[in-house]
């Protein structure tokens, strides 16, 4: 009887269960895979379309890997480094308000667990309770007025790499045919294509959402780039070119 009770007081053991959406890595790995095929494929295509030689394609789409890998992983370690320390600002704000007006913060509280349908009685004495312990006073403010909590802070360094790392594995898929020494555009089409369904498959499984339609919207919508950019790359046609 006391097991059955204690594995009902926590329904994570036995009724559902929740990713880990914490960390920035995933974000920035399925992103950045996505954005490296996306926008390789569009480049390649345009050039191509334009009547380019395979070696120009071939050397276009490696500066497109690392300008994009770079740029990718700068931006992601700006913004990341960016919100840690806007994070950082907000917790001592709230930190030193928690020190220098206690009683106010502790009525502040008991409003917030008001407007969460407890009566007036019961929200003042849960506000007093948790401002016993300082530290779980201020990550209870922090989310209840701001949504935050102190592990909302990712590395930046983590989602640099993963940006670099995995733009770079999306953009070399395009010009692989190129390297090996068979390029075509048809080719570089082909597997452009199966790496968009992948990663949209892919996005769609930690989504918990239906992998054929994740992997067919990705699909319609490097479709849209490619298209976008073969019809350019045909307008300014260089084949031709004396």
């Amino acid at each position: 009887m006391a097991t059955t009770e204690v594995n009902l007081a926590n329904p994570h053991e036995y009724d559902h269960k929740h990713a880990n959406i914490q960390n920035g890595w995933l974000r920035a790995a399925v992103f950045g895979a996505m954005d490296g095929l996306v926008s390789n494929i569009g480049l390649i295509a345009g050039i191509a379309a334009a009547g380019a030689a395979p070696h120009i394609v071939l050397v276009t789409g490696t500066a497109g890997l690392l300008a994009g890998s770079v740029s990718m992983a700068l931006g992601e370690y700006t913004s990341v480094r960016a919100a840690n320390e806007q994070l950082d600002k907000e917790v001592a704000v709230e930190a030193a308000a928690l020190k220098r007006n206690p009683t106010g913060e502790e009525m502040e509280l008991a409003q917030e667990f008001v407007g969460l349908g407890m009566s007036a009685q019961t929200a003042q004495i849960a506000a007093k309770e948790v401002h016993r312990n300082q530290d779980k006073a201020l990550q209870v403010h922090l989310a209840h007025e701001l949504g935050l909590t102190v592990e909302d802070r990712n590395s930046p360094w983590v989602a640099a790499f993963s940006s670099f790392f995995s733009f770079s594995a999306g953009a070399i898929i395009p010009i692989l045919p190129y390297i090996f020494g068979f390029g075509t555009l048809v080719w570089g089409l082909i597997l452009g294509a199966i790496g968009l369904c992948v990663t949209g498959a892919f996005s769609a499984h930690f989504a918990k959402r239906n992998l054929f339609r994740g992997a067919l919207r990705q699909l319609l919508l490097g479709g849209i780039a490619v298209g976008v950019t073969y019809a350019i790359g045909m307008i300014f046609d260089v084949s031709t070119a004396g």
